[in-house]
C-alpha cells in the first residue's frame, strides 16, 4: 500500500513543530545552508562527465574516473581507496567517421558500439544492402546470405516514424494517431517474424552475416524521441559496427529500397589494452561509538559510452560525493561508520557491487542501512521499505528530519517488497542487509537519457540533484544517530499468481570478475 509520507505521523509533526523551531539540529541545519550556498556540485559535474566523460568499464576513462574521485574525497579530508574486485576487457573508443559518399556526400550521425574492433585509418568503403523482406524460410536465406560479401548490412526495422508518441499525440488527429501505431505494430511483428524464418534471432544473426563476409553492421537502436538513441556493445568480432540516428538510417533504407543504393565510408578507430583491473572506489568516516556498524551510501560509477552517463549514473554519483562533503564537514565524527561505494560494471550486472557483499560480509552483516540512489536527475519521489517488515519504524524517523520542502515530493510504501535486480541496493538486499532505492523523478529518463547518445550534463536539473544530496546527507546522519539497530526482519512474500507458488527472497549472485572476453 502506498501512502504519502507524513500522514502517519502527522500527530507527532504537530506534536513537534513548536519544538523544532526552538530547537533546530545545528549539523541538518548546517547540510542544508552548505547545499544551498556552497553547492559543489556543478563542477563536480563538468569534472566527472565533461572532462573525464564516459566511464565504461574496462576503459581508461573508467580508471581515470576512480583516480579522480579517490583525490577529490581526499582534498575534502575523507579517507578513499580504489579497490580491485576483478578484470575486464581493456577498450578504448576513438573516432568514429561515417559518411555517405555516392549517390551524394553527406556525413551521418552515428557511433561504433563498444568493445568493437578497430578500422583502419583509412577505413571501410562499400556499398549498402538491407536483410530481405519475405524470407521464405531458413533454406532460402543461406542462399540469399553470399549477398551480403564486402557489404554494409542494415539490420535494424525501418521505422515509419521519427516523431515521438508524445507529439503524435499532441498534433495528429486520433484517427491518424491509431493508424500510425497499428501500421507500425503490424510492421514490427512482420519484421520480428521475418527474421525467425532465418533460422536466427536478431542477435544471432549479426555473427552469421559477419561470417559471410560482410563489410559491416549498421544498425539503428531507437529510442522513441527526437534523435535519441540507446548505445550498447558490439557482437562482432572482426568488422566494425555502427549505429547511426533513426533520421540518417531510415534515409538509407530508403534510398536502398528505391535502388539508388548508398555507398558508405565508415572510419571506426579503437584500441584493444588487453585484461585490465576494475574497481569499486571506497570512501570512508570512521564511526566514533559503533564503527563497527556501517551506513552504506551507494551509486554506480559506470556508464555506457553513447553520452558521458549523465543521469545513469553520473547524478547518483554526484548526490553521494555531495552527501559525503557535507557530512565530512559538518558531522566529522559520526557515531556509526560511514562508507560510500562508487561500484564499478553495474551495467553488466551488478558486479562491483556484488563483489563487495562478497567480499565483505562483516561489513554487510553490520549494515545500518544503505541509500541508493541510479535513476536519473530529477528529486526523489518513492522510497520503499524493501520488504524488511518493520523498514517504517526506523525510515520513518529519520526522514521526519528532511526538510518538508523536500519530503513533500515524496511518496513511501511499505513494507515494500524486495528488489530482485535493476540496481546496486539488489546486491545487499538479497544478502538481508537493509538497502534502500532513492527513486526519482524520471524526467523522460526512459526514452531520452538512459543508455542513450544524449545522456549528457545539460541534462541535468541540479535544484533537484542538490535537493537529493540533502536528503540522503540527513538520512545517513539520522541513521547513524539512532540508538536502535536497524530490523532485519523480512515480510512473508505474497503466492506467485502466474505459478501458484510462494514468491521467494533473493538469492545473492556471484559477480563476473573476469568480463568482456572476446
Amino acid at each position: 500500500m502506498k501512502r504519502l509520507l507524513f500522514t502517519t505521523v502527522l500527530v507527532l509533526g504537530l506534536c513537534f513543530s513548536s519544538l523544532q523551531a526552538q530547537d533546530k539540529n545545528p549539523v541538518i541545519e548546517n547540510i542544508i545552508t552548505e547545499a544551498n550556498e556552497n553547492s559543489q556540485l556543478e563542477n563536480l559535474g563538468h569534472e566527472m562527465l565533461d572532462v573525464i566523460g564516459p566511464r565504461l568499464v574496462g576503459t581508461p576513462q573508467m580508471r581515470q574516473a576512480h583516480d579522480w574521485a579517490v583525490a577529490k574525497y581526499k582534498s575534502w579530508g575523507v579517507t578513499a581507496r580504489n579497490e580491485k574486485w576483478g578484470e575486464w576487457r581493456g577498450w578504448e573508443r576513438g573516432i568514429t567517421h561515417i559518411d555517405m559518399i555516392s549517390p551524394r556526400v553527406q556525413s551521418l550521425r552515428g557511433m561504433q558500439l563498444a568493445w568493437n574492433p578497430s578500422t583502419s585509418e583509412k577505413g571501410i568503403t562499400a556499398d549498402v544492402i538491407t536483410l530481405p523482406e519475405n524470407i521464405k524460410d531458413s533454406l532460402s536465406f543461406q542462399k540469399w546470405l553470399p549477398e551480403v560479401k564486402g557489404k554494409f548490412v542494415l539490420i535494424s526495422m525501418k521505422q515509419p516514424t521519427g516523431r515521438p508518441d508524445y507529439n503524435w499525440e499532441e498534433f495528429a488527429t486520433e484517427d491518424s494517431f491509431q493508424k500510425m501505431k497499428d501500421e507500425r505494430n503490424a510492421q514490427s511483428k512482420e519484421w520480428r517474424t521475418n527474421i525467425g524464418r532465418t533460422g536466427f534471432t536478431s542477435r544471432s544473426i549479426i555473427t552469421v552475416l559477419e561470417d559471410a563476409g560482410a563489410a559491416g553492421i549498421v544498425a539503428s537502436n531507437w529510442s522513441r524521441g527526437f534523435g535519441v538513441n540507446k548505445i550498447f556493445s558490439a557482437r562482432t568480432k572482426k568488422i566494425p559496427t555502427v549505429d547511426l540516428e533513426l533520421e540518417d538510417y531510415t534515409m538509407l533504407y530508403r534510398m536502398t529500397e528505391s535502388g539508388n543504393t548508398p555507398k558508405l565510408k565508415i572510419v571506426a578507430q579503437s584500441k584493444e589494452l588487453g585484461r585490465v583491473p576494475t574497481f569499486n572506489t571506497i570512501a570512508e568516516i570512521k564511526g566514533s561509538e559503533r564503527p563497527e556498524e556501517y551506513i552504506i551510501l551507494s551509486a554506480h560509477f559506470d556508464s555506457w559510452d553513447g553520452a558521458t552517463g549523465a543521469t545513469d549514473n553520473g547524478t547518483g554519483t554526484l548526490v553521494m560525493m555531495e552527501a559525503m562533503r557535507l557530512l565530512k564537514k559538518y558531522y566529522p565524527n559520526p557515531k556509526r561508520t560511514i562508507l560510500v561505494g562508487h561500484w564499478g560494471s553495474e551495467e553488466q550486472g551488478l558486479n562491483g557491487s556484488r563483489a563487495f557483499v562478497e567480499d565483505h560480509p562483516e561489513i554487510v552483516e553490520n549494515m545500518q542501512a544503505l541509500f541508493n540512489q541510479d535513476n536519473g536527475t530529477g528529486r526523489v519521489v518513492n522510497i520503499s521499505g524493501a520488504g524488511f517488515l518493520h523498514a517504517y519504524d526506523y525510515l520513518s524517523r529519520w526522514l521526519y528530519a528532511v526538510p518538508r520542502d523536500i519530503t513533500k515530493h515524496i511518496e513511501t510504501s511499505f513494507p515494500g517488497n524486495p528488489s530482485g535486480g535493476g540496481s546496486d541496493n539488489a546486491s545487499f538486499v538479497a544478502a538481508g542487509a537493509p538497502a534502500f532505492n532513492l527513486s526519482a523523478l524520471n524526467w523522460s529518463y526512459w526514452n531520452y537519457t538512459w543508455h542513450t547518445n544524449r545522456d549528457t550534463y545539460d541534462k541535468i536539473i541540479f535544484d533537484d540533484v542538490r535537493n537529493n544530496a540533502i536528503l540522503t546527507a540527513i538520512l545517513a546522519y539520522m541513521a547513524s544517530e539512532d540508538d536502535e539497530k536497524t530490523s532485519r526482519e523480512k515480510i512473508i512474500l505474497p503466492i506467485n499468481s502466474r505459478t501458484g507458488e510462494q514468491r521467494t527472497w533473493p538469492e545473492p549472485r556471484s559477480p563476473q570478475r573476469d568480463g568482456g572476453k572476446d
